[in-house]
């Protein structure tokens, strides 16, 4: 891939959260057409239970539409702007600055997701991520991520900033969630029913 270096710094994604948090929080659509994967999910979460956001941004409308759904949300995110705007919109909720490369909680939860926050870092940091997102989930409860189509890298934009998308493939996904005791449930390719996002829905072995 060509070293340039604007897609260098498109690698800092953080950086880029921490500057774009205004325009981001502003021009997210709200209509929430994420809701029928999020609804597979919530159905593998009991009732009232525990969910990690992982990369949750100003916590609109992902953990707005989780929590109205029920569900005791957790918030992290490795961009404190987005944090910072998050804890505006929601003041009562449990939102903490964290990256979710060196995540340690010290607690388990009945779900976790990772909505258009996972599929930023690089393969090698989602092979060290995925055990580490693993150990954070009790067992049977639901991961669900989104990646891309097929192994490779791609650049987009935020605001005016590049910023660095990279996945695996298919097959490399589910042989690394079965190293971390998950086992896919669902993936489905450009979605056209969810903004061509791809989606992989995952769920922690039940305990023997």
């Amino acid at each position: 891939m060509e070293n340039h270096p604007k897609r260098a710094d498109a690698r800092d994604t953080v950086r880029v959260y921490e500057g774009q948090a205004a325009f981001f929080d502003a021009t997210r659509p709200q209509v929430l057409f994420e809701k029928a994967w999020l609804d597979r999910f919530l159905a593998l979460v009991p009732e009232g239970g525990q969910v990690l956001d992982i990369g949750c941004g100003t916590g609109r409308p992902i953990a707005a539409y989780l929590r109205d759904s029920g569900m005791r949300v957790t918030g992290i995110d490795a961009a404190a702007p987005m944090i910072d705007r998050a804890r505006r919109h929601a003041p009562d909720g449990d939102w903490r600055v964290a990256d979710m490369r060196d995540l340690e909680l010290g607690q388990v939860f009945d779900g976790a997701l990772s909505w258009d926050a996972f599929f930023h870092l690089t393969a090698a940091e989602q092979r060290s991520v995925i055990p580490r997102l693993a150990r954070h989930l009790k067992p049977g409860a639901p991961l669900m991520l989104t990646v891309g189509p097929s192994a490779g890298e791609a650049f987009g934009h935020v605001g005016t900033d590049p910023v660095y998308h990279a996945s695996l493939s298919p097959d490399e996904y589910a042989s690394r969630l079965a190293e971390a005791g998950l086992s896919v449930v669902s993936f489905l390719a450009e979605d056209p029913d969810c903004d061509y996002h791809s989606v992989l829905l995952a769920r922690r072995d039940q305990a023997p």
